[in-house]
């Protein structure tokens, strides 16, 4: 790392992942930085209202103004608005946790959630919005490269990396390129993304790409997702149809989205 940016974003990603805090020498090596500098960069954000300290040389943790303006973002951005009550419904319809992640730039990332698990064994990860999605791995991602060509789906894996480094990542996700070829191919024979055992141990997931009223324009990817028992093939057969319609809902209602507008340019296309 070479920035003071750079550095400090480090360091807020970091936390993110641990809302209990962590004490600096944690925070210093788990980002590869000298403990002086990680607490400056601390002091620094913590005089912003971004960081807080428990107490004198306690751990550090982020304050809710991080969360806040994401929240506020996707709020102004009109994602949550338009795209909550499709994915609610489809929660209710299914019984299994539900994902919408969009495109953003070269990366996928998750922005809501809705679960329609109620009872029992299910599957409830909590923490999956704003994580850039593992294209390789997840139902998700694969239904997002089945939509390119085998180049550009092969350009956007290379720097990710085909394999998830995660301790709980499952066995049976794609180990090489070529594996993963296959699978895009079989997704787009299907009309669906097929991941079991994949991105987590014990998970099952399928996924569609949303896009922009129903033409070439890809703007996110909604899943289904849920232990491996409940969620066998002959599940995700039975209820592909209704995944396929709550995505092109979402695809007629990214107008309403006003992240596109920019990033994607639907106000030209909106305007055709």
């Amino acid at each position: 790392m070479s920035s003071v940016l750079e550095k400090s974003f480090a360091i807020i990603e970091l936390l993110v992942e641990h809302p209990e805090g962590l004490p600096v020498s944690a925070i210093a090596q788990a980002t590869a930085q000298p403990a002086s500098g990680v607490h400056r960069t601390l002091q620094e954000l913590t005089r912003l209202g971004y960081v807080r300290q428990a107490q004198a040389h306690g751990d550090y943790g982020l304050t809710i103004r991080m969360p806040a303006l994401g929240l506020g973002f996707l709020g102004r951005a009109g994602i949550t608005d338009v795209a909550q009550p499709v994915l609610d419904r489809l929660a209710a319809e299914s019984g299994e946790l539900i994902r919408l992640s969009i495109v953003d730039d070269d990366c996928l990332t998750w922005v809501a959630v809705a679960q329609g698990g109620t009872r029992g064994l299910r599957y409830d990860p909590g923490q999956e919005q704003g994580v850039v999605v593992h294209l390789a791995s997840s139902a998700g991602g694969q239904a997002w490269l089945s939509t390119m060509s085998e180049d550009e789906a092969l350009m956007r894996v290379s720097r990710q990396g085909v394999v998830r480094a995660d301790e709980n990542a499952g066995s049976k996700a794609p180990q090489t390129l070529s594996e993963l070829m296959t699978r895009l191919a079989e997704t787009r024979e299907r009309g669906y993304s097929v991941a079991i055992d994949s991105y987590l141990v014990g998970m099952a997931a399928m996924a569609v790409p949303v896009r922009y009223r129903g033409g070439e324009t890809v703007v996110g990817c909604l899943s289904i997702a849920g232990p491996t028992a409940r969620l066998e093939p002959e599940w995700m057969a039975a209820h592909a149809e209704m995944l396929k319609a709550a995505a092109a809902e979402l695809g007629d209602a990214a107008l309403g989205f006003k992240y596109f507008h920019h990033n994607l340019g639907l106000i030209s296309k909106a305007a055709e």
